[in-house]
């Protein structure tokens, strides 16, 4: 197959690929690497265009992927290493980056199970943690994220490779309101469980039956204490002294596990 070669980094496509790592780019997401492209593709998400480093087709897991966005419509080029270096936001740029349609879900979708599970993440600001509660909430069996309030979108470059995927199939809304957030679960029928670092339940103690909405708190500040008030239920996961806190994905993880593990056992 013949490609397109692209050796300038003032190639207009340049820009749109900054731009979508910026999150400038409206529904359009950044694909960084080979993983989450392939990702994308299994997940059916449409991949409008995307970029190979020159030479790295010949690589074993490169070659097939580009055959598979080729037979999919996808505009794909060839770029030169010092245009690779632009289009890849990582520091030692990926070998293939891609530009496809932000997935889009609607309400409905987070709730649609009879006993839905869905994680809020509120004012959590790493992207990172936002990609990491993503993977999470879709590993555990969650019906689906919100990130709320200041978190990251969770459909940055950062987020998604944090998520290793899991933004491009789990549903997620971004909701830059946390009050609006909640009140919506509890509209769905959903019971606020929300984490607190002290003087909640453990997390064990806990039903998950039924519908529940899981508020995790941003890194430092937590939840905000009139948010922890209106809960139905505050959790504290115990931990040995002087611990006092756990990272974000770890304490949703925790939480949507033990759901987990209360709904199998029914």
């Amino acid at each position: 197959m013949t490609l397109k070669t692209i050796s300038s980094r003032q190639n207009p496509i340049v820009a749109r690929y900054r731009a979508a790592g910026r999150g400038d780019a409206d529904h359009v997401v950044l694909l960084d690497g080979i993983h989450l492209v392939a990702e994308a593709l299994n997940a059916g998400v449409p991949i409008r265009h995307a970029a190979v480093k020159a030479g790295a087709i010949n690589i074993t897991e490169v070659g097939p992927l580009v055959d598979r966005l080729v037979r999919s419509n996808t505009d794909v080029v060839v770029a030169s290493a010092p245009v690779m270096d632009a289009l890849s936001p990582v520091r030692s740029a990926s070998v293939i980056v891609a530009l496809a349609d932000r997935p889009l879900p609607s309400e409905p979708e987070l709730y649609r199970d009879a006993a839905p599970l869905v994680v809020i993440a509120a004012d959590v600001q790493d992207p990172g943690n936002v990609g990491a509660i993503a993977r999470v909430a879709e590993a555990g069996g969650a019906t689906g994220m919100v990130a709320a309030g200041a978190s990251a979108s969770p459909f940055g470059w950062k987020a998604l490779r944090g998520s290793m995927g899991s933004a491009l199939r789990l549903p997620i809304l971004v909701q830059p309101a946390l009050d609006r957030a909640v009140e919506d679960a509890r509209h769905r029928g959903c019971r606020i469980v929300a984490t607190v670092p002290r003087d909640g339940r453990p997390h064990f103690e806990i039903s998950y039956a039924g519908p529940v909405a899981i508020l995790i708190g941003g890194e430092g500040p937590g939840l905000p204490p009139a948010l922890v008030e209106r809960a139905d239920d505050r959790v504290t996961i115990p931990m040995k002294p002087p611990v006092e806190s756990l990272n974000a994905a770890v304490t949703a993880a925790l939480l949507v596990y033990e759901a987990r593990r209360q709904r199998a056992s029914h």
